[in-house]
């Protein structure tokens, strides 16, 4: 089919619906496909402005929440992408959501590689351990989108980057920042100090906090986080240039990753752009 051109599913039996349901619920899916699915106004929008290629945009009227919504079918028609109007009770039959707003795209994956991330005197990166829940990833790539982050870094991943509650988490912010996935943490490593980052490890076990550190070296800099339950590994704290903390004075003994990650993460960026 030509792209731009409109058919119209009102089956959830129709071969392209199952598709789309299994790229929302199987990892392998996705990885044997180079695809998954994007589900939103706003996550679409972001993602064609970003330059993602689609393969198919299903939406249905029937769920539109906005007035602006030929703006969104007009940018994917303009990228090639083909149009696929659906009824509304197929449009729930693939929904991820709640409270859908009619429209889910079909995407090819983004490249997270190392090598494709380039390096300024200035950059704050953040790294990421064993992160587990996607919704923690997602809210921590909203964070390095309003901080500016260089790059997000997730090494030794249990959750996929691409899993429909990560891109939903984001709100888009999964299409702006540089990322990069790495099956191994000494991978990372390698890359920060080839780069000369300096690696600020987070950790409970250091009389270091994190306002009394100083961030301005001069150079990139690496603010690196682990997975709540158990922290970084020995092979990160081994390997840091320094190790930092976030001081708990209450009862509870962690705070939510992304909290803490990107509550570093602007102390650094005060710190580097005062005068």
């Amino acid at each position: 089919m030509e792209s731009g051109i409109i058919k119209f599913i009102n089956s959830g039996s129709n071969p392209l619906v199952k598709e789309v349901v299994r790229l929302q619920l199987k990892k392998r899916a996705r990885d044997e496909s180079g695809l998954f699915v994007i589900e939103g106004f706003r996550e679409n929008k972001r993602a064609l402005e970003a330059g993602v290629k689609f393969e198919k945009l299903l939406y249905s009227p029937d769920w539109f929440l906005k007035d602006s919504n030929e703006e969104l079918i007009k940018l994917a028609q303009d990228a090639g992408t083909e149009l696929v109007e659906v009824s509304k009770g197929v449009f729930s039959k693939m929904s991820y959501r709640d409270r859908p707003d009619g429209f889910i795209s079909i995407a090819h994956q983004l490249d997270a590689k190392l090598e494709d991330i380039e390096v300024k005197k200035e950059d704050i990166f953040l790294v990421v351990e064993q992160i587990e829940k996607p919704g923690n990833l997602g809210t921590l790539l909203r964070g390095c989108d309003a901080t500016d982050v260089a790059g997000l870094i997730v090494c030794e991943p249990v959750t996929d980057v691409f899993n429909p509650n990560v891109v939903r988490a984001s709100t888009g912010a999964l299409f702006n920042v540089p990322l990069a996935v790495c099956k191994s943490s000494k991978e990372a490593i390698a890359w920060l100090k080839k780069n000369d980052i300096k690696i600020f490890s987070t950790t409970p076990h250091t009389e270091n906090i994190y306002w009394n550190t100083n961030f301005k070296t001069g150079g990139p800099i690496a603010i690196v986080a682990g997975a709540e339950q158990y922290g970084l590994t020995e092979t990160w704290l081994k390997d840091s240039d320094e190790l930092v903390k976030l001081p708990m004075l209450g009862s509870a003994d962690s705070l939510n990753i992304a909290v803490s990650s990107i509550v570093c993460v602007y102390e650094a960026l005060r710190q580097r752009r005062q005068e």
